[in-house]
């Protein structure tokens, strides 16, 4: 396979894997629809940048790593299945809390509350070693033994359109005005959800912990 073949392989197995819900998708669905499209949007740059850091780490052979030192890898799962349990716990605990909604999609949102939710979706993308193994598996397997220096420099932006391109498609797609009348008329049971899904996955990740493999 040429470098050219791989990085696209690379690229389109990276695609396929943030399509497949978890965590970040449930993240990124909830913010758009039950704050606002600014804030959804603000949640998949934060979902890119985490994938530049996951495609930088696996370009340094971050999976060699894991592979060899088990406790590591054991640690990472232990500490991301925690903190996906404590972002759900946050959840849980504001289900019940009435949100105000702006009037219309352009209606400006608090600069604060995109910041907050670019770091959400930062820290949600990087608490989870399956995305972490994930990555460096398929770069392990498909990039070439001695990849050309131009490697390094097209797949951190690719990877970050990849993902950033993705989920700002889920961000629009359920930040429109229908769907988010359908989540205020839901809200509590909505995010009861969301949350139960973040913390069964969490928790599957600490349960799972000693075993190997993806």
């Amino acid at each position: 396979m040429t470098a050219s073949n791989a990085v696209l392989a690379i690229l389109f197995s990276l695609l396929l894997g943030a399509m497949i819900p978890g965590p970040s998708f449930v993240i990124v669905a909830r913010n758009a629809i039950g704050i606002s499209r600014a804030d959804g949007l603000a949640t998949a740059l934060g979902m890119g940048v985490g994938g530049i850091v996951f495609g930088g780490v696996a370009l340094a052979g971050l999976y060699t790593l894991l592979v060899a030192v088990e406790w590591l890898y054991i640690g990472l799962k232990v500490a991301g299945g925690l903190y996906l349990i404590y972002i759900a716990s946050k959840i849980w605990r504001g289900a019940a809390q009435p949100m105000s909604m702006p009037a219309s999609d352009d209606a400006p949102m608090p600069a604060r509350s995109a910041r907050k939710s670019f770091w959400l979706g930062l820290s949600t993308q990087l608490s989870n070693p399956k995305t972490a193994i994930w990555y460096g598996s398929i770069f392990a397997a498909l990039l070439p033994h001695h990849p050309p220096l131009w490697c390094y420099v097209v797949l951190p932006p690719m990877v970050f359109a990849i993902e950033t391109g993705w989920y700002t498609i889920v961000a629009l797609g359920f930040s429109s005005e229908r769907p988010r009348e359908m989540y205020l008329r839901a809200k509590k049971w909505i995010d009861r959800i969301a949350a139960s899904v973040i913390a069964a996955l969490g928790l599957r990740l600490v349960l799972t912990a000693g075993k190997t493999g993806l």
